[in-house]
């Protein structure tokens, strides 16, 4: 077990050992470190994963015709550790560079904001057409980049962004086109049958829940949603 004692002085030492910073210099900093925190809703909802994995899953609720069930909050926490779970070797890369360093006051919090993008704008840039970074570039009229790699954060993100929701609603169609023949089907059955007045939901909604509970639809989409993105 560490002694306290000991852990306070080599606080203490540490402290002693750091560069004395002026207090325009903290002010800002500590401004900057508020900033990036007030911002994490944002970040994760864009330079993440997590908006590809929750629309696929609301397509995927309105095709089941279960507009309830699962509820907002189960798909948002299964949505929020599917994208911890993609986003974890990115992750790892950002305390390595960046988290690390700035606890052990080896380097400042601009610094930290610099590398930690880094790895954010690497996994970015894997899962972003070069047509959406044209699109981004022309619209703000900067000059095109020589290479990828020097592709600004600022027009980055709402291209990444961009291209993750087509990517979602490319998926949720494909998700919601079985679920629509099992619809038009019922429907023909009922209407040749004469059963005009008996509502197709009725028939529907049981027998797409028993088609997606035998195909293991659950294991399939999260399985597709993960592998298009590692």
């Amino acid at each position: 077990m560490i002694d306290p004692a000991t852990l306070a002085d080599g606080v203490a030492a540490t402290m002693s050992d750091a560069p004395p910073a002026s207090g325009a210099g903290l002010a800002l900093q500590i401004l900057l470190l508020m900033t990036v925190l007030s911002l994490l809703p944002a970040i994760a909802l864009t330079m993440t994963c997590f908006t590809r994995i929750i629309i696929v899953f609301s397509f995927l609720r309105q095709a089941l015709g279960l507009p309830g069930a699962p509820p907002n909050q189960v798909l948002t926490g299964m949505a929020l550790f599917l994208t911890i779970f993609v986003m974890a070797p990115t992750f790892a890369d950002v305390h390595d560079q960046a988290v690390a360093p700035v606890v052990r006051n080896e380097i400042g919090a601009t610094e930290a904001l610099e590398r930690a993008s880094k790895p954010l704008a690497e996994f970015m840039l894997r899962h972003t057409s070069d047509e959406d970074l044209l699109l981004f570039h022309e619209v703000a009229k900067r000059p095109r980049p020589a290479t990828r790699a020097e592709v600004s954060i600022w027009v980055l993100v709402p291209a990444y962004t961009l291209g993750e929701v087509r990517t979602a609603f490319t998926m949720g169609f494909l998700v919601l086109v079985p679920f629509l023949v099992i619809d038009l089907v019922v429907s023909s059955v009922l209407m040749a049958m004469g059963m005009v007045m008996l509502p197709p939901a009725l028939v529907t909604l049981p027998l797409k829940v028993l088609v997606f509970v035998l195909a293991d639809g659950w294991g399939l989409v999260i399985a597709s949603l993960v592998r298009s993105l590692v």
